[in-house]
């Protein structure tokens, strides 16, 4: 049954008093101890609680931890932030994925240090404004840090308020209506603790599989529950198939085992970091010959056995290794990056993937000197 937004500030209002004051005083006694969470009763630092929404977008609490303690102590403000290198900054980030958000994370910072005096927006309109900075983590932001009311809804969110409200449109459809069901639920004087009410119950108690309902402070007020449907929601509209392309990686090694990156082109897919060479991604591999025929150096190409495989956000990838020893090492417009220094550059996972797959196989079998040319 289709609600009004009329209908849905009514629902809000009259659960609002005696739901917000419930979940709160369950966040009060379960709230999750998280590196970039102030202490209670300690004012948020915007720069902090920025920090951690970039990192968390497509990402679990679980991944982001080392990644942002690790960024804190490189770069512990905006300003030092700003001033590192594109380079640097995605090189920290690699591994955590979608590396848009570490170019826009770095652009919003040096909008913020250069341009807006090291002060972020405070309201969740003006922070859209940033590079990287969309609805929800405008709201996120904006509640945590500077105590705006207005609702933040991550998927964790998303899920208790579909159930508390009996929400059956399936997602994305459903944003705006449990948008409406939440915005009366903010209180005016914690509206940041709030938002991480809803996420910290969403995560700890009102699961996506076998919801924890009788430990939820919420379990009088909830109309998912009260039908019987709670662990059905919220429905989601089925993700179309994603296709798969494929195609060669070129792993070129020296004497030394230094491998020769290319860096990728600053817009697109995984702009601005490095990889060994590749060729073009086509619904099919190419054939030896073809893909001998577009290596970046004349050589002994050998293709290894087996294919690596990588899941990206809208389609599948499988590459076939192609790799060549070389006594002395060709020149090129790349870079030969040594075995210690892999670990330190701004490589993907995927390629990493491929290096791995190339030298470790290689080393293993012994397969490396057959392959060596001048």
């Amino acid at each position: 049954m289709t609600r009004s937004k009329s209908d849905e500030l009514r629902r809000g209002e009259a659960i609002k008093a005696s739901a917000t004051p419930s979940l709160l005083a369950w966040y009060d006694a379960n709230r999750r101890d998280l590196a970039w969470r102030s202490r209670p009763g300690r004012a948020s630092d915007p720069y902090r609680v920025w920090l951690s929404e970039i990192m968390l977008q497509q990402t679990t609490v679980a991944a982001v931890g080392r990644y942002y303690r690790a960024f804190l102590k490189r770069w512990p403000d905006v300003k030092g932030l700003a001033g590192a290198t594109l380079d640097d900054v995605l090189s920290a980030w690699a591994g955590l994925g979608y590396y848009s958000r570490a170019r826009n994370l770095h652009r919003a910072a040096r909008i913020v240090a250069h341009e807006l005096g090291g002060a972020f927006p405070r309201t969740s309109g003006e922070l859209q404004a940033l590079p990287g900075i969309g609805g929800y983590t405008a709201a996120a932001i904006a509640a945590i840090a500077f105590g705006e009311r207005v609702a933040a809804m991550d998927a964790n969110a998303e899920r208790v308020v579909a159930r508390l409200g009996a929400v059956s449109d399936p997602l994305p459809k459903a944003k705006k209506r449990l948008l409406g069901l939440a915005a009366p639920l903010v209180p005016e004087d914690r509206p940041g603790d709030f938002a991480q009410a809803l996420m910290d119950l969403g995560a700890m108690v009102c699961l996506p599989r076998k919801p924890l309902c009788k430990l939820c402070p919420l379990t009088s007020e909830c109309e998912g529950r009260r039908l019987g449907i709670a662990e059905t929601l919220p429905r989601k509209a089925p993700k179309p198939d994603r296709p798969l392309r494929r195609g060669a990686a070129y792993v070129a090694l020296d004497k030394r085992e230094a491998v020769y990156l290319v860096k990728r082109p600053e817009n697109g897919l995984l702009g601005g970091m490095l990889q060994p060479p590749l060729g073009l991604w086509k619904a099919d591999f190419p054939t030896p010959a073809v893909a001998r025929r577009y290596a970046p150096f004349a050589g002994q190409w050998r293709k290894k056995l087996g294919v690596v495989r990588h899941g990206f956000t809208h389609f599948e990838l499988e590459l076939e290794v192609y790799v060549a020893h070389f006594d002395e090492a060709p020149s090129g417009s790349g870079q030969w990056c040594l075995p210690a220094r892999l670990r330190s550059v701004a490589l993907p996972t995927v390629m990493r993937k491929v290096i791995a797959h190339a030298v470790e196989r290689a080393r293993n079998r012994g397969q490396l000197s057959s392959a060596r040319t001048r």
